[in-house]
């Protein structure tokens, strides 16, 4: 400090003058050089000060019992200079600067051991100079002396609310958390007029899962101030999370109807994507971006909106407008290469990622989206190098971080994700049995993407092996039992499946998952009754609208398989028309009424809606394939279901498809062909998916194609 020693004169002679002259009033050197007061706290000496402490002394030294002039000449001289040395530290952040004020501030409290004020100051100092447990321990000793110390109360929820964005352990959390609503708590009932402490009271019960506490938190700030912005915010994301999108629907229009905001707007378009209400969302986000046509949030979630409904030129032109605002963000240019992509512009989209990969070199998202791009062109070998290459890079640095391993993980995770997806399922096995090197937690999960590769291989011997081999090492992974269960399923034991997963309801949220795995074993197992009470029981555990519709759909399911088609049928038009982009359901929904030879221009029409967003899809083609069939339109059938088959080589039905396309237009031998594909594929799947029927149908067509045949060549050998 420049003028530190003129400084320390004029104050001694002020606080001298002061102490002499007796003066009851505040004087100047207390009124210029006393460290400001908290927004939120207020005076202090007339909140907090014990009785024969005036409250017009902020140091508490004309109240110390038995103090005389000199003593108390000694707390505004140490206190004065805390406060210069405070000052000083907040310059230079020099340590020693704040060690001086913090001594300064202990000789005044030792002078004066019963000054909250000083005890507050004090603690205050160590918490600006990151001595948090010394500031913790200070500030606790004053609130047993004073519990309704409000100023310290606020700081020891300062100190817990900053501690959780320093935390090194998540262990470390919910006991952070827990203390901080503990004083926040405290606070809103001392003052209940403090509705910053309310909102981070909310805030903080929201994240330890307490949605009804906060809920009446932040109603109770909206009683008093409907207008309040951020308890309307905090309120709507609450409801949105809880699943009551109605609700927050309602609380927002009702708000917006007052007065107009950019945040809320977007707020409620999160709302009405939720309620799949495609048309009201665009709408609201477009609001928000009127409003507030700079803020980049608002514009992304518009874009994104017109993403979702395949408004793709729309869509790509705010993204480009981001782009062009943001010019060092990748993550604009991988949207737009995912447009390119979705509109089929391969070129297009390789170059947005090539932008993308200057602006971010090495991200795993620029990876992924790079590899799919080939994946998409069915270039699958440039996409496996793209992710090779990467491992190879991240393998090749020489620092060994926890970083590092991480990425490590993800790219053994996405690689061997592409070599399952391309059925190369030794590969894909060999790239998750690396991903187990890495450590604890990635050998559990590379685990479990080893049992499920071995699952959709068919090789059940090897996957229950796998699986009983993790259980072994990790007796309580919530994962591993679920998915040794499915295996139980698949194996036709849903008894054995059962008992496995039912101990593991244990009234959570978490329990939805496992009604939806008993569900489709009872299914695989033609225990229909069990299945559809099973899933009704799920549908009073789904909060959110997605967990609602994926209920629907297994019912939808279930219905299809036990031939109850009308309900089927409802079922998938409720999805519809909720969610009308809904793939799966607009596949499963056409393919079962081409089957029946039923509204095939319709079928027809639901399916090339499934395509449009994922052209490649197997299922999708052999679909659209067999509804072409149905129409008589063999070479488009045949086409279809032929590039469905270099998608999916081991599907019985796509094979089996693909037999009764050629064998209608005269290719008996191919056809022949095809079916005993499909015959040997039938007799290599899982027990619970084995269909005798339809396997006893093939061997017939086999048997009859080969005797036509025979009778138009007679010579010929006979098979």
């Amino acid at each position: 400090m420049k003028t530190r020693s003129s400084s320390r004169v004029f104050c001694g002679i002020t606080l001298l003058a002061c102490i002499f002259t007796g003066a009851g009033t505040v004087s100047y050197a207390q009124q210029v050089l006393m460290p400001p007061r908290l927004p939120a706290q207020g005076t202090v000496a007339a909140q907090s000060a014990p009785a024969g402490t005036a409250a017009g002394d902020s140091t508490g030294a004309r109240g110390a019992t038995g103090a005389g002039p000199n003593q108390r000449a000694e707390i505004y001289y140490d206190v004065t200079m805390a406060h210069l040395y405070e000052v000083d530290y907040e310059t230079s952040s020099k340590s020693e600067d704040a060690n001086r004020a913090i001594d300064f501030y202990k000789k005044a409290y030792a002078l004066d051991p019963n000054s909250p004020v000083i005890g507050e100051q004090l603690a205050e100092m160590y918490f600006v100079a990151q001595r948090i447990r010394d500031a913790v321990t200070e500030a606790q000793q004053i609130l047993r002396r004073d519990p309704a110390n409000l100023p310290t109360r606020r700081l020891l929820a300062r100190i817990y609310i900053r501690s959780l964005g320093d935390l090194s352990k998540s262990a470390d959390e919910p006991a952070t958390v827990a203390l901080a609503v503990e004083q926040l708590s405290q606070i809103v009932r001392l003052d209940p007029t403090d509705v910053e402490s309310a909102l981070w009271l909310a805030r903080l019960e929201r994240l330890s899962g307490k949605q009804e506490e906060a809920e009446k938190v932040l109603r109770g700030i909206l009683a008093g101030d409907p207008d309040n912005e951020s308890a309307l915010q905090q309120l709507t994301q609450l409801l949105l999370d809880a699943g009551k999108s109605n609700e927050a629907v309602d609380l927002l229009e009702q708000a917006l109807a007052g007065t107009p905001s950019a945040d809320l707007y977007e707020q409620l378009g999160d709302a009405y994507t939720q309620l799949h209400d495609a048309g009201d969302a665009e709408k609201a986000y477009r609001s928000a971006v009127d409003l507030e046509p700079d803020q980049a949030g608002h514009r992304r979630s518009l874009a994104q909106s017109l993403f979702d409904q395949g408004k793709y030129p729309e869509a790509s032109s705010e993204y480009q407008k981001l782009a062009d605002a943001e010019p060092d963000d990748a993550n604009n240019h991988l949207r737009l290469a995912e447009i390119d992509r979705s509109l089929r512009q391969f070129d297009k989209a390789e170059q947005e990622v090539l932008l993308a990969k200057k602006r971010a070199p090495g991200n795993l998202e620029v990876l992924y989206n790079e590899a799919s791009i080939y994946e998409a062109e069915e270039r699958y070998d440039d996409a496996i190098r793209v992710l090779s290459d990467a491992v190879a890079g991240v393998k090749g640095q020489a620092e060994v971080t926890p970083g590092r391993r991480r990425t490590l993980a993800i790219l053994y995770q996405l690689l061997g994700q592409f070599y399952k997806d391309g059925q190369n399922y030794t590969a894909a096995i060999n790239t998750f049995r690396e991903m187990v090197k890495l450590g604890p937690e990635e050998d559990r999960r590379g685990r479990l993407l080893i049992v499920d590769s071995y699952r959709a291989d068919r090789d059940l011997p090897h996957a229950f092996e796998e699986a009983r081999k993790g259980l072994a090492d990790y007796p309580h992974d919530r994962g591993l039992s679920i998915g040794e269960a499915m295996l139980y399923g698949d194996n036709n034991q849903s008894e054995e499946a059962e008992q496995l997963l039912r101990p593991l309801l244990n009234n959570s949220p978490a329990d939805l998952e496992i009604y939806f795995d008993l569900a489709q074993i009872y299914e695989q197992d033609r225990r229909f009754a069990e299945a559809e009470q099973t899933v009704h029981t799920s549908e009073k555990l789904s909060q959110r609208a997605s967990d609602r519709e994926t209920a629907t759909f297994l019912l939808g399911g279930i219905f299809a398989r036990e031939k109850k088609y009308d309900e089927a049928e409802q079922m998938f038009k409720g999805i519809l028309a909720l969610d009308p982009s809904n793939a799966p359901v607009l596949n499963y929904y056409g393919y079962i009424l081409a089957d029946r030879g039923m509204r095939l221009d319709e079928a027809v029409g639901l399916i090339r809606r499934a395509l449009d967003q994922d052209p490649t899809n197997p299922a999708y083609l052999d679909s659209i394939g067999w509804a072409y069939y149905k129409q008589n339109k063999l070479t488009e059938a045949e086409a279809a279901v032929r590039k469905a088959v270099t998608r999916d080589a081991h599907d019985p039905s796509i094979l089996a498809h693909l037999g009764d396309i050629l064998a209608k237009g005269g290719s008996n031998e191919q056809a022949a062909a095809a079916w005993e594909k499909s015959l040997a594929e039938w007799h290599r799947m899982a027990p619970a998916d084995f269909e005798a029927d339809k396997a006893a149908e093939l061997e017939q067509k086999i048997s009859s194609v080969k005797r036509r045949v025979a009778q138009q060549n007679p010579r010929s050998k006979p098979q």
